[in-house]
């Protein structure tokens, strides 16, 4: 059975996200139950609700989402449904058939679906679907919410007469009107309406004229209103027939409400079912909001929060756009209890309460904003110590306050309790008060409990350094700016750096240094000894960092070159057949060549032939033997080393041509032709002398014929003399 007291849920503002989630609510009975959430003592209705939470929130990102579940409340209809002799009115009808429709809509999809939402369908299936409810209403309410004509036999036969006796009331009413207008007995206004009845508007002058009931008359007087005679027979028949209709819309509305008071208990389990799904709804919608996931339930007594995020903290820098700092923290069996020490405003208390929060809401059934590979277990007990216990109405001073904590505290602990305690310790003399929570401490630790503490007491933390399942952790402080950092590292004590921010504040230093001198020496020196190992812890972490990056680097540098080693070995070998087999097919070439200039010197051609068939099976004793679909691959094999060595002198012969094209070539000047110099056409090969010379023009007599040719377009074989 788990218990956690309302003092720790109010120490770890468990009632806030209660009330962040209820706004996710669409439904006033849902956001009233959410409010009323509290720890689930059960652990396998706790997993249960985990996993409907679970369900609903990855229906969020799925192409398969949820029904809506909106509704109504029917918790007035049901109380009447439970009184004889009672009949619901057809606005409380419609609810029902609206929260009927609601429900039975849902328990198809979950079923349907059923393989996405496996206990969602599970815990719906004790829900009854039937269509009678809405059928029963259906058959006796239209639409428009009116109670249809043929709802009985005697509706039927009082609607018909009611309209049957308008229409005379209407014809009779007419008559009179026409008699009387005219009479000129009547107002220019003619008619008007009194109680929902018509009436003529006679001038005052003439009201005995007209025979009828007054039903009233003008501010001014000059008209009265009369009922006609033969009308006002008709009306109080009508009336008449009016409260029968009444009476008989009222016998059917009992008639209905004792046939829906069968299905009082399903009614009651619709509004029930449609209240727990808005609350499930909630929490999944506030978990998608910062990201919460169900992370793993394990039955040992261990639990690892990886890159957990303190929900109320989360959400309010979400909405300023701010970075929230998550904690990883873990305890297990060798590692029960963590001592967290370090300066003020440095992070501690937010470190516990975090904890403690996320611990408190998955134990009611929430998802949290934990990274995918943590674990969690379940605790049958959390207490907690946090904050300013100060008691007024109890007269208690801090300290006596927290005695009679620590003594329910000693009632309350073991094995299966996580406690957390701020500032463990204080409200008393340091080191009387410090003696006493290091008693406390170790009573926790004998009763192997689950803990975490704050604390500035040296003696604390050196029990955690000395007792094997115990740990100091310390909140990371830049001793450089002085600034927190909001990280926690385990494993080492955290010092104050009481001197150190004092003097960042303005303390002048000769104060600091007499405080110095009235507190012990060795006191001094352990507290800077704990900021001296701290300073160099964080020294050490960026060395470690800084030491990985490059031993990532280098292993990336050196898979590359093993990667271009190979790719230039498999070139080198493809080169070397290559190489081989040109220089095989020079051999044969050149002893081939040979043969032939043997041969045109005798003209034997039988020592020709036998030459060259000694040479064929010579080379062929050289092959394997190598089938048909071998030799094809040995060939392949060749063409694409060949056209692998094509294509790179391809490249080299171009890197050389675009070279060649980029040299800088000095142009020589170019000479000033004359009448008499021997020239040619740049791309020509005919050499004539210059004739004449006019406007950028030359003549130019090849001996047999003249041309004119442009200047530029001439170039200088020889100079006259």
């Amino acid at each position: 059975m788990i218990r956690i007291h309302e003092k720790t849920l109010k120490d770890l503002e468990f009632f806030t996200v209660l009330e962040q989630i209820s706004e996710h609510t669409i439904t006033a009975l849902g956001k009233k139950a959410v409010l009323t959430v509290l720890p689930i003592e059960v652990e396998t209705q706790l997993i249960r609700e985990l996993d409907y939470v679970h369900e609903y929130l990855s229906s969020f990102d799925n192409d398969n989402r949820i029904p809506n579940h909106g509704f109504e409340p029917i918790s007035k209809e049901l109380k009447l449904l439970k009184i004889e002799n009672t009949y619901l009115e057809v606005q409380s009808l419609q609810k029902l058939i609206s929260i009927s429709l609601t429900a039975n809509s849902i328990v198809k999809f979950l079923e349907k679906f059923k393989d996405y939402y496996s206990k969602l369908q599970q815990y719906s299936q004790h829900i009854e679907i039937t269509t009678s409810i809405i059928e029963q209403v259906d058959a006796v309410v239209d639409r428009f919410g009116d109670i249809k004509d043929d709802a009985s036999p005697e509706l039927a036969v009082l609607r018909r007469d009611i309209n049957k006796l308008k229409g005379k009331i209407n014809s009779s009413f007419s008559s009179a009107l026409t008699r009387y207008h005219g009479l000129d007995y009547l107002d220019d206004i003619r008619e008007s309406v009194v109680d929902n009845r018509r009436v003529l508007a006679v001038k005052a002058m003439y009201r005995r004229k007209v025979k009828g009931a007054i039903m009233g008359g003008s501010k001014t007087g000059s008209i009265v209103y009369i009922e006609p005679e033969t009308t006002l027979q008709h009306t109080r028949e009508l009336n008449n027939l009016e409260y029968e209709e009444k009476e008989e819309v009222i016998k059917i509305l009992k008639e209905l409400t004792d046939y829906i008071r069968l299905f009082l208990p399903l009614l009651n389990d619709y509004q029930g079912f449609l209240t727990r799904i808005d609350i499930i709804s909630a929490k999944a919608k506030y978990a998608k909001s910062m990201n919460a996931i169900l992370p793993e339930i394990t039955d040992d007594r261990s639990m690892y929060l990886r890159d957990a995020y303190h929900p109320l903290l989360y959400l309010t820098n979400k909405e300023k756009g701010e970075k929230t700092c998550p904690q990883t923290i873990g305890l297990n069996k060798d590692n029960r209890i963590i001592v967290i020490s370090g300066p003020n405003a440095g992070g501690k208390s937010i470190t516990l309460k975090t904890v403690g929060l996320l611990q408190v809401m998955l134990q009611s059934g929430m998802l949290i904003p934990v990274h995918e590979r943590s674990t969690v277990c379940l605790f049958d007990r959390i207490v907690t110590d946090i904050g300013d216990n100060q008691s007024i109405e109890n007269h208690l001073s801090t300290y006596s306050y927290r005695l009679k904590q620590m003594n329910y505290f000693l009632k309350k602990v073991n094995n299966k309790t996580l406690f957390l305690i701020d500032e463990f310790g204080t409200g008393s003399d340091p080191e009387l008060g410090g003696a006493l929570a290091e008693t406390f401490l170790e009573v926790f630790y004998d009763r192997k409990a689950f803990g975490i503490i704050t604390t500035h007491y040296s003696n604390l933390k050196l029990l955690a350094n000395e007792l094997p399942h115990m740990q100091n952790a310390n909140m990371l402080f830049n001793e450089r700016s002085l600034e927190p950092m909001y990280k926690l590292v385990t494993g080492q004590a955290g010092s104050s750096f009481t001197f150190e921010v004092a003097q960042k504040n303005g303390i002048p230093y000769s104060l600091i240094n007499k405080s110095k001198k009235k507190i012990e020496r060795g006191k001094v020196r352990f507290d800077a000894t704990i900021a001296k190992l701290q300073k160099q812890r964080s020294r050490l972490e960026k060395t470690e960092q800084s030491l990985k990056a490059n031993e990532k680097k280098k292993l990336t540098e050196a898979e590359k070159l093993e990667e271009t080693n190979a790719k230039i070995q498999k070139k080198l070998e493809s080169y070397q057949e290559l190489y081989d087999s040109n220089q095989r097919l020079i051999y044969l070439g050149q002893k081939v060549n040979d043969l032939a200039e043997k041969f045109q010197n005798n003209k034997k051609k039988r020592e020709l032939m036998a030459e060259l068939f000694r040479l064929v099976q010579i080379e062929n004793s050289k092959r394997k033997k190598l089938s048909a679909k071998q030799q094809k691959a040995e060939k392949a094999k060749e063409k694409q080393i060949q056209q692998e060595a094509e294509k790179k002198v391809a490249v080299i012969r171009k890197k050389k041509k675009e070279a060649k094209q980029k040299e800088v070539v000095i142009e020589k000047p170019k000479p000033i032709l004359k009448v008499g110099d021997r020239v040619r056409m740049h791309d020509g090969r005919a050499i004539g002398s210059i004739d004449r010379i006019e406007k950028g023009k030359a003549t130019v007599n090849y001996g047999m014929f003249t041309t004119n040719a442009n200047l530029d377009l001439l170039e200088l074989v020889e100079a006259k003399k």
